[in-house]
């Protein structure tokens, strides 16, 4: 409906050039309206129980005042006596008339479409079978983290060949090197840190390669752990003062979190911690060996250390910003324009995992599926723990967080907004590249995640921001300069 006119007398002549009201068209819907077929059966028959189209039909109907309205307008054997009349009443104006015109054509197009057989195989083929997916083998990067689950999980449970694709997850050891094989052309497709497709579309840090983040791959499931050297000595973010912290990466939500808190305790972090980019394999080896005081990691790490009694966790990163992204699902513009059946595919394999593994049920078998050494080389009780959210926190403390990590595809708009006003007050990005609606516009593909999860049965937002409450003051989407400041007023940069 997007390219349609948007006059209605427009639109009704365009609909008649293009022969949608044909006399079995009519024919049909004039016998619709003798029999008062119920808005309920027709929207079941018209929506094919997809709930894109669905909704697609009820807002047509909405549109009209009602299904009645609709055809009566259209088809009605009486449509020019019921416009006099309803103008007479002043229910209707002439544009509302011909809007309602529209509409019933549109309806009754739809019905048509659903007793097609033929086409809505070919429909059904394109979305889901192999037979238009321009490439099948596909190399996926990842690494071996949790909050890569949906993305390796999706291999052995079969989420990939259920819409026909073979993977290869390909094992990463730091975020540089995912970066710099994604721009080489190496891959199909990445696990990226939600700031990275960002970063790497602005050619922050990097050559200028343009990405799409597809879907959020985990929430929340990040932490801050502290060396047992420090036990009872850190309360608070001052307490972090002259320690080395190790983060995965520049342009990673944990360092933009950990510099977040810092500074909400009074310390600037580029002058009283040294902040080191370490692979995330490397932390545990590094915190045994004395060589940092602290990390924000991805949980299987924090609960290892724990597991291996060398640190504790101060906080998880949920208690700054609860609901927060931390990886993504993302591929290059130029692969999504020459893939584009297979993308839809892939990200559609992804989101479904993404919501197996959401559900508190499947939590044990989702851990034990991602532990093997191919994947995360993790124990599975340590992973068992982070999904489940019950764990030891290396303090003396059992502990049950249930949403300490779970697993929402969905990409809000507003996730963009807020990591791009911390990119820009820590001088990662120019501010004359902050144009914050465009990034989240160009990077984040929000309304194909839904369309995805609907396609899947499941339900989406419809929104695309929404305010997102942080530890010192809510982020509103609407007015990212006016957060900005107010949090360099406050805290500084």
């Amino acid at each position: 409906m997007v390219d349609m006119p948007q006059d209605p007398a427009d639109l009704i002549a365009d609909l008649t050039q293009m022969g949608f009201y044909r006399p079995q068209t009519l024919a049909v819907a004039e016998a619709m309206s003798q029999a008062e077929v119920r808005t309920a059966l027709f929207v079941k028959m018209a929506g094919q129980n997809d709930p894109k189209r669905e909704r697609l039909v009820l807002d047509l109907i909405k549109l009209a005042g009602g299904l009645d309205q609709a055809f009566s307008a259209t088809f009605g054997p009486k449509a020019g006596e019921f416009f006099a009349d309803a103008q007479i009443k002043s229910q209707f104006t002439r544009r509302k008339f011909l809007q309602n015109v529209a509409v019933g054509a549109a309806l009754v197009t739809l019905a048509n479409c659903a007793q097609q057989p033929d086409q809505e195989a070919t429909e059904e083929s394109t979305s889901s079978g192999t037979r238009e997916l321009e490439k099948t083998d596909l190399s996926i990067a990842f690494l071996p983290i949790t909050c890569a689950t949906p993305i390796i999980m999706s291999k052995p449970l079969g989420f990939y060949e259920r819409q026909g694709l073979n993977v290869t997850l390909m094992k990463y050891a730091s975020w540089a090197l995912v970066r710099d094989a994604a721009i080489a052309g190496e891959l199909d497709a990445y696990h990226m840190l939600a700031p990275m497709p960002i970063s790497i579309s602005l050619g922050l840090g990097s050559t200028a390669f343009p990405l799409k983040l597809a879907s959020i791959e985990n929430n929340n499931g990040q932490g801050i752990v502290v060396a047992k050297k420090h036990l009872g000595k850190v309360n608070g973010p001052a307490d972090f003062a002259g320690m080395s912290i190790a983060i995965p990466f520049d342009y990673s939500n944990h360092n933009l979190l950990i510099r977040y808190y810092l500074a909400s305790g009074g310390l600037d972090p580029d002058k009283d911690v040294r902040l080191l980019v370490t692979p995330p394999p490397d932390a545990i080896a590094q915190m045994s060996a004395g060589q940092i005081d602290a990390f924000i990691l991805p949980d299987n790490f924090g609960q290892r250390a724990v597991f291996e009694d060398i640190g504790f966790i101060h906080m998880l990163t949920k208690d700054l910003w609860p609901g927060h992204p931390c990886c993504a699902f993302a591929a290059s513009q130029n692969w999504i324009d020459q893939h584009p059946n297979t993308f839809r595919a892939v990200n559609k394999a992804i989101i479904d995992g993404a919501n197996y593994a959401n559900d508190p049920a499947n939590r044990a078998e989702v851990a034990a599926a991602i532990a093997p050494r191919e994947y995360l080389n993790q124990p599975v009780e340590v992973l068992e723990a982070v999904m489940t959210g019950n764990f030891d926190d290396g303090q003396g403390n059992s502990l049950e967080v249930p949403d300490r990590i779970y697993f929402d595809p969905y990409p809000w708009k507003s996730f963009s907004g807020w990591i791009s006003t911390q990119l820009v007050r820590w001088g990662y990005m120019p501010t004359d590249q902050a144009n914050y609606d465009e990034i989240a516009e160009q990077v984040f593909l929000t309304d194909l995640a839904r369309e995805l999860s609907e396609e899947l049965g499941v339900d989406a937002p419809q929104e695309l921001t929404r305010v997102e409450n942080l530890k010192t003051a809510p982020f509103d989407p609407a007015d990212p300069e006016g957060y900005l400041k107010a949090q360099v007023d406050k805290f500084g940069r």
